[in-house]
Parts: structure tokens; sequence; C-alpha cells
């Protein structure tokens, strides 16, 4: 399992990385949006996972740049992971292309059960 983790906060990216490494998982990380959408162009990803709040480009955005894509990178399954409480947002997010929504601070079998959830709805059938 090949996984993006496009968030801006460093220590978020690292509980996330030891969460993902228990289930033998290799996670990239980009700081931004648009090192995470240069990433995406060079490199293959199972999921993506996409903070909201980061400088520059916000996640919303990045997701409906990733959605536009002419090529299979346009359905990789995308989550949310946020702490943004608002109202909203949920609806927000899946309007925008993204296929779930999870909040932090992150806790490990609520990030395991909505990859498997997302990842189980798609043609591959995987399930982490």
């Amino acid at each position: 399992m090949n996984v993006l983790f496009i968030e801006d906060d460093r220590m978020n990216r690292r509980v996330v990385r030891d969460m993902l490494e228990v289930a033998g998982a290799a996670m990239a990380e980009a700081e931004s949006a648009e090192e995470g959408l240069a990433i995406l162009d060079r490199e293959d990803f199972d999921i993506l996972l996409v903070d909201l709040r980061m400088p520059g480009m916000d996640g919303i955005s990045a997701i409906r740049e990733i959605r536009k894509r002419g090529d299979a990178k346009a359905s990789v399954p995308v989550i949310v992971v946020t702490a943004d409480t608002a109202p909203d947002l949920r609806e927000r997010c899946l309007e925008a292309g993204a296929d779930d929504v999870i909040f932090k601070p992150v806790a490990m079998d609520i990030l395991f059960e909505s990859m498997g959830r997302v990842l189980a709805s798609g043609d591959d059938g995987m399930i982490l």
C-alpha cells in the first residue's frame, strides 16, 4: 500500500506515518498542496490523505485539481484529514471529490476503517 499524505504540519505527518507503518504501508509526504500535486505527477499511490488548511492552495482546491486530471490518477481515493469542524464541511469535501472525511487528532482505528471502506468501494476491492 502506497499512501501520499498532503499535510503542512510535520508532527501530524509523523503520527500518521507511524500508524501506517504498523500496517506495512509506505507513506510519501508533501508539506503543501502544490508539492503534493507535483509528487502525484511523478508517483503512483493507492490512496491520498489530504489536509484542508494549508498555506497556498487549500485541500479542497487540491482535490478538485486531482479530480480534473485526464488520467487514472484522477480516480485515486482521497480521504480528507482535518481539524475543521464547520457544519457543512463533509458535504463540501464530498462535492469536491473526496471519498471520506476523518478528523484530527487521527485515531488509528478510524484511519484504517476509513481507508478500508474507501478502498473496498473502489474497483480494485483492496482492503487494508
